[in-house]
């Protein structure tokens, strides 16, 4: 299973008018990171930055002047994403602003039924809040003291380790069940069969005979009905020789 943490960075909040500044991905498969990003900044073709905006993310003009247009970025986009569900926090956001970027294009929209959106979940896990990237990142102890402004490829990484504890944490897919094993962990989960070897030599009993005397000691004094004295009785039966 392929997925790509997503963020953007923009001028402003107005996805119609607004422009993508900033497009920053990473690669999880199997819910671990593959080392392989997506980063570029981006030029908007003379829309000014808000000022409220900058001081977020703290990209000025002069930061994007010479960088490429989202027309030059977006198959390159595609490609890195081709396939692969995409996870944002407040996802309603980014892709709003990237679905107007690809009108733009004429390119058809991002398939909402790719689309994670973590805070959604964050939500539904933790309804108390607070639920914003650093509040979760503090949530799951993750080290977030180089987030001094929003950036969208530090943020996609440390949405990234968010994300895998949102969803229940570092654990890999283990399948001791070959035949159900596809079907629950889906086609790209390794499947391991665990063979256990026989013991050559019962092990020494860690018991000794006076531990032995003061259990037996204990049992009979609870009385005939007694769980310990049913769990015992096949033991004895065993021990005893069958007659015939």
């Amino acid at each position: 299973m392929r997925e790509i943490i997503f963020d953007t960075e923009t001028t402003g909040l107005d996805s119609r008018d607004d422009r993508v500044i900033e497009l920053g991905g990473v690669e999880l498969v199997n819910r671990f990171p593959t080392g392989k990003t997506f980063h570029h900044y981006i030029n908007p073709q003379g829309r000014a930055i808000h000022a409220e905006a900058q001081a977020v993310h703290g990209i000025s003009a002069a930061d994007l002047q010479g960088k490429p247009t989202f027309a030059e970025i977006a198959e390159e986009w595609l490609k890195f994403t081709d396939g692969a569900k995409l996870i944002a926090h407040n996802a309603t956001f980014d892709i709003g602003f990237l679905n107007v970027e690809f009108a733009r294009l004429g390119h058809p929209p991002v398939d909402n039924g790719m689309v994670v959106d973590t805070l959604a979940l964050a939500r539904r896990k933790h309804p108390m809040g607070p639920n914003s990237l650093d509040a979760l990142c503090r949530r799951y102890g993750i080290d977030n003291t180089k987030r001094t402004k929003h950036g969208a490829l530090l943020d996609s990484e440390l949405l990234a380790e968010v994300y895998i504890e949102l969803i229940g944490g570092k654990q890999a897919a283990l399948i001791l069940d070959s035949a159900g094993g596809a079907a629950q962990g889906g086609e790209n989960v390794r499947q391991i069969e665990i063979v256990l070897p026989e013991r050559p030599a019962p092990l020494a009993p860690r018991l000794t005979e006076a531990e032995r005397a003061a259990h037996a000691g204990m049992v009979a004094t609870l009385g005939e009905k007694a769980l310990w004295l049913k769990l015992a009785a096949p033991d004895q039966s065993e021990a005893t020789p069958a007659q015939g």
